[in-house]
């Protein structure tokens, strides 16, 4: 099968549970739920409306912060950013906005808004977004050009240790989370895109585009 983040024909099969298997690429070591039992955009968004991610939330506030707190410390004053994947309430949009930025917000379901992406921003802020991504190579490969130099893509997701881990891992447990990466992961993406990688925390990521 071929990895959909970058495209080798070579991978394994890593775990099996009762709903699907999960293949992981021997180039790039990104886990991955095949195809066939990705779910339909109809049901991956009825599952996303059951969410309750509520702005107004202070606890789901200091969860976003462990992304809000290092990417504030690394952009100048005013800088002009896209919360992709942004979801129906778009709390770290807003806490961004708060701190001063200037947000634009896309979401395939709830801000469908495509001409935010013929923009240039100095950071994108991705949370809890990359392990949906039915095709991660394409979605970095349209983000990335939309970077201004020495700009920022903050990530934030969950990172797949070990086969034994995976195994008793609430995280893949959740059918909308079809891609898993692993440090190795995104040192290789960060090899791909030329990007200067620093791993934060064990689910915060960021990635800068050089010169």
């Amino acid at each position: 099968m071929i990895c959909p983040l970058c495209e080798n024909s070579r991978s394994l099969p890593f775990w099996r549970d009762q709903r699907r298997p999960y293949r992981r690429c021997d180039r790039c070591l990104l886990v991955f739920v095949p195809t066939d039992y990705h779910l339909s955009p109809a049901a991956e968004k009825a599952e996303y409306d059951l969410h309750r991610n509520d702005p107004g939330d202070s606890g789901y506030r200091r969860f976003l912060s462990r992304l809000f707190e290092p990417l504030c410390d690394r952009l100048p004053a005013g800088a002009k950013g896209l919360d992709f994947g942004s979801g129906p309430g778009p709390a770290l949009a807003l806490m961004l906005a708060d701190a001063g930025f200037d947000m634009s917000i896309y979401d395939p379901f709830y801000a469908p808004q495509r001409a935010v992406l013929q923009n240039r921003y100095d950071f994108i802020s991705c949370s809890e977004v990359v392990e949906h991504f039915r095709c991660p190579g394409r979605e970095f490969q349209m983000l990335w050009p939309l970077l201004a130099a020495e700009g920022w893509l903050g990530i934030m997701t969950k990172l797949v240790i070990d086969r034994q881990a995976f195994a008793r891992w609430h995280y893949k447990n959740d059918p909308t989370h079809i891609a898993f990466f692993s440090r190795e992961t995104f040192v290789f993406l960060a090899h791909k895109l030329n990007a200067r990688l620093e791993i934060i925390a064990p689910d915060v990521i960021l990635l800068q585009k050089t010169p």
